[in-house]
């Protein structure tokens, strides 16, 4: 290992704004952290869902008015113009005329 390029590797206490704490090797002393694994949803197993504003039922809303849409477009058929229906060579000549 190269000296003096590595940081100082310390026991770093780390607490959670729920109160708990417990211990990892890191580059600082103190870690503060909002969310630790006593409180965090997936793994206490209390699933919360968080809908700011109804944004669920707002996608739900533009999901069904897209599906509308599409279903409303038809396809238009594109006609062949006059030209394609005279035989071969006679396509300009009436143009000239």
């Amino acid at each position: 290992m190269r000296k003096d390029i590595h940081p100082q590797y310390y026991d770093a206490k780390v607490t959670c704004a729920c109160g708990n704490s417990f211990t990892v090797g890191a580059s600082v002393k103190k870690i503060q952290v909002e969310i630790c694994s006593a409180c965090h949803p997936f793994f206490t197993g209390n699933e919360k869902v968080v809908d700011t504003a109804g944004m669920v039922e707002k996608f739900r809303g533009r999901a069904a008015k897209a599906t509308k849409t599409t279903k409303a477009i038809t396809v238009k058929k594109i006609s062949k113009p006059a030209s394609a229906n005279l035989p071969a060579g006679k396509a300009g000549a009436s143009a000239g005329k």
